[in-house]
Formats: structure tokens, sequence, C-alpha cells
């Protein structure tokens, strides 16, 4: 049989075991076993992937950056740090009509940064902000909508585990795809704050207009920012300057928010341990994601269809920002029926080999992708932050939420044009790392 017709076959096969609900990293493991063993002919290099590449891939050093940051974000969820950080973006936002929505998005943004996950900032942000927001009679759609959008920040703003696998998959440094995100994820940020005024101005009733709040109390709520501008700058500042690599920086900022558990009063024996908890069982499922997609591209490079995938688009008369368009739109259906993270990891050995000879900045290009990947977030039928944030919001319908989240699309799409017509937003900081 033709390799790259069993590369086809085998792209379609790992499609319809998701479908069937087959967890996606051994969804994964299954086709590129047997895809490894239809193009070679031949168990034995099939079992020889199955044997090793579990064994490499969690033995890599670079991948020890994953726990690292994930048991920084977890640790500082149970320090009750993203609690004073929602109550210093209200006192200073609340004001203006939709100003606590606005200060939602504000508080995923900077919960984000310590976190590097848009579910778990879905979730933290939505037991924190909705209750506020209800007690002023925001509209649930507004509501609902603002936190689910904000929430998709938290793959993009860095420290991102979206970054991460890309960056380890696509053999770009990660500290350089952390400073990529940077001005991109200011840039979402503030679309989102842009939508949510909008909305209002177009709608009063959806977000009234907050009590003011004297300049003693805005001040009193400081200290409650501090932890998680020191952490960032702690880590990110260090990695951009070269005192240390990103896994020495997941391990600073995860001793850093540690730190700050302890001078909160909130290192109990009860959060330690579900902080270790959620971190093992994070962690876990994402080695698994990897495992299963090294594995799968082996297949994907043996049965030849990658590079004759880019052979094929580079001979078209057209122009590269027609190709670009194209992955990105693939990107952005497939992402919304298989969540984010191992679509990532999925669909690089197919399309970088296309990037590189089309002569884009690899960079660039994660930027663009970690972007379009938060649209499947918030679109049906599996918008995780949408379904994240019906699971907080049980009195909400998960459709006005969905409806909630459609401005925001709007923002979004607006966003990752901007970034895709001025590359200097995902380069610049980059190129001054040393």
């Amino acid at each position: 049989m033709d390799p790259i017709l069993v590369g086809l076959l085998g792209i379609l096969a790992l499609l319809v075991l998701l479908f069937l609900g087959v967890h996606i990293g051994m969804a994964m493991v299954i086709v590129g076993f047997l895809g490894v063993f239809l193009v070679m002919g031949n168990l034995a290099p099939a079992m020889g992937y199955l044997k090793s590449v579990p064994f490499t891939t969690s033995a890599t050093f670079n991948l020890s950056v994953i726990p690292m940051f994930v048991l920084m974000g977890q640790i500082a969820y149970y320090a009750g740090i993203s609690g004073d950080l929602y109550n210093f973006c209200h006192k200073f936002l609340g004001r203006i009509r939709g100003g606590l929505a606005v200060a939602t998005i504000a508080a995923c943004a900077g919960f984000a940064a310590i976190c590097g996950s848009a579910t778990a900032t879905t979730a933290t942000m939505g037991i924190v902000c909705l209750p506020e927001m209800e007690k002023y009679g925001y509209k649930d759609t507004l509501s609902c909508g603002s936190i689910s959008a904000g929430g998709t920040l938290g793959i993009l703003i860095p420290p991102s585990t979206g970054f991460i696998l890309y960056g380890t998959a696509a053999q770009v440094a990660v500290g350089r795809m952390f400073a990529a995100g940077i001005l991109p994820g200011i840039l979402l940020a503030v679309a989102y704050a842009v939508t949510v005024i909008v909305i209002c101005m177009i709608d009063k009733d959806a977000g009234p207009q907050g009590e003011k709040v004297p300049m003693s109390e805005k001040l009193k709520s400081l200290p409650g920012v501090l932890p998680i501008l020191i952490l960032f700058a702690l880590v990110l500042g260090g990695i951009f300057a070269g005192w240390f690599t990103p896994n020495e920086g997941g391990a600073i900022g995860a001793f850093g928010a540690f730190v700050f558990m302890i001078i909160r009063k909130k290192a109990t024996f009860k959060n330690i341990v579900a902080s270790l908890y959620d971190t093992i069982k994070t962690t876990a499922m994402i080695f698994l994601i990897m495992i299963g997609a090294y594995i799968f591209g082996y297949f994907l490079t043996a049965s030849n269809m990658p590079s004759a995938l880019a052979t094929w688009v580079a001979g078209l008369n057209v122009s590269p920002y027609i190709v670009l368009i194209g992955i990105l739109l693939v990107y952005a259906v497939l992402g919304m029926f298989v969540d984010s993270l191992p679509l990532i990891v999925l669909l690089v050995p197919i399309f970088l080999p296309i990037i590189d000879q089309l002569g884009f900045s690899r960079i660039w290009f994660g930027v663009l992708m970690v972007m379009i990947m938060q649209l499947g977030l918030i679109t049906p039928p599996v918008g995780m932050c949408c379904y994240v944030m019906a699971g907080v919001a049980k009195k909400t319908p998960l459709q006005r939420i969905f409806k909630g989240t459609a401005p925001f699309i709007i923002a979004l799409l607006i966003a990752v044009l901007i970034v895709m017509f001025v590359e200097p937003l995902s380069t610049w900081l980059p190129s001054m790392i040393k």
C-alpha cells in the first residue's frame, strides 16, 4: 500500500477514534503503532517505538518545565492569590459601566501569567468573579462570556503550557516562545476589554455601573496584586535576562508561590496535598499526549506525507499568506472538536515543513497557532472553557454561555489578523533574549 495513502488513512482513523471518545493520547499511540507497522511492513520498528518513546519522552530534561509551571499555578491557586487579584481589579475598574467584566478580563490575564492553563483560569476566575457580577445584576451572557473568553488567555500569556508543547515539538526555545506571547497576550486582553465596553454601550443593562470606591480602599487592595507581579517579574524576567533556564525558572516560580502560600497562612496539609495531586494529574495527562504525539509523528514521517504535502504546497501558484490562512483554518475547525493541547503537538509534524518551506518564522507561526487554538475553546461543540463555565454557573444554560462568547470571538479574530500582519508583535521580544 502507498505510504502516503496509509498516512491519510491514519489521520482519518485518529479522527474516528476521537469522535468515539478514546483518549487523545491513547488514540495517537494506537494509530501511530499500527501505522508504522503497515508502512514498514514489519512489527519490529513499531515495537521499538512503543518501547523507547515513553521513556525518552518522560526522561527529556526540557519537558521538566511542564510539572514545574503546573505546580506553580496550582500552589498559587490554593494560596488564594486569584481572589486578591480580582479584588484589586474590581476596586480600580468596577466603577465604569461593565467594569466588573473588564476587571474579570484583567484578572484572567494576571492569573494566566502564573497558571498556563485555559480551563484552570476559567474555573478559578469563574468561582471568584461570577458571584460579584451576579450581585450587581450583570446579564449572564456578559458575565459568563467574559469569564470564558478571559480564560482562553491561559494558553497565550506565558508561562503557557501551549507554548511549552509547541516549543518542544517545533524545536524552538521555550523561553523565546514565552517572550513571543507577551505582547499578543496584552493585545488580546485589551481587545476583550474593549469588547465588554462596546457591549455595554449597545446594551446598558448588560453591565450596570458599579459603586464609587474611595482611593483609600483602592490603595488597600494593592498588596493583593504583589505576589503575581513578583512571580511574573522573577520567573520571566530571569529567563529573558539569561539568569536561568525555563526549567530553573519554573522551579523558582513554584518555590516562590509556596513562600507566598506560607506567608498567607494557606500552607495547610490539605492544600499542599491538593496542589501536588492536581499537578501530578495534569502532568500525567500532558505527558501521555506527548508520548502519543511522538509515536504518531514517527508514523507520519515514515509515511512521507508531511514532506509530500510541503512540496505540493510550495508548487502552488498562490500567496504564502493564503496557504498560512488555510493552515490556520484547519486548526480552527479541528479545534472545535479536539482539545487544544493535543492538537498543537498533533499537527506540528504535518504543517511545520510547510511553514519552513514558505520561509515563515516558527516563533511567529507558533503564536498565531496558539491564538487560533483559543477559538476552539469558546466555540461549540467542544468549547472547553464554556463547558467549564457551565459547571461553575449551574443556573446558566450552555447555549447562553456560547451566545455570550460570540462577541469575543470577533475580538479574537481581529487580534489574530493584527498579529499576522504586524509580525514584530511576536518576534521583537524573543530577539531581545540573551
